[in-house]
């Protein structure tokens, strides 16, 4: 008798569980997309340095003030530096970056 009132409990325990567990799914598959803290550019480099590309490479927008992008140029380079471990390729466009905001150069003079 005691084993069949413990069966008894133990299967309305196992289908408060799975009623709860199929809720939390639901909810789940419901709820609104996250938003991303940050949303990092998806493709490679283009053949010629455009403001654009290079804003998204500093992380920066077109019309930042020139002390916002030399900030933002050493920023990426104190992560990315050849010296400290990060690519030459890399380096090299993160400068083209700067020169391209700044308004030094115009094209593609990247060694790469």
């Amino acid at each position: 008798m005691a084993t069949a009132f413990i069966a008894g409990v133990a299967v309305a325990a196992a289908a408060y569980a799975g009623k709860f567990g199929i809720r939390a799914w639901q909810a789940f598959k419901t709820r609104p997309p996250m938003a991303r803290v940050r949303k990092f550019y998806d493709g490679g480099f283009q053949s010629t340095m455009t403001r654009r590309e290079a804003a998204l490479i500093l992380g920066v927008r077109e019309s930042t003030p020139l002390d916002k992008i030399k900030e933002a140029h050493r920023r990426m380079m104190i992560a990315n530096h050849p010296d400290a471990g990060g690519s030459h390729y890399l380096a090299s466009k993160i400068n083209e970056a700067k020169e391209m905001l700044l308004g030094k150069r115009k094209g593609s003079g990247s060694a790469f």
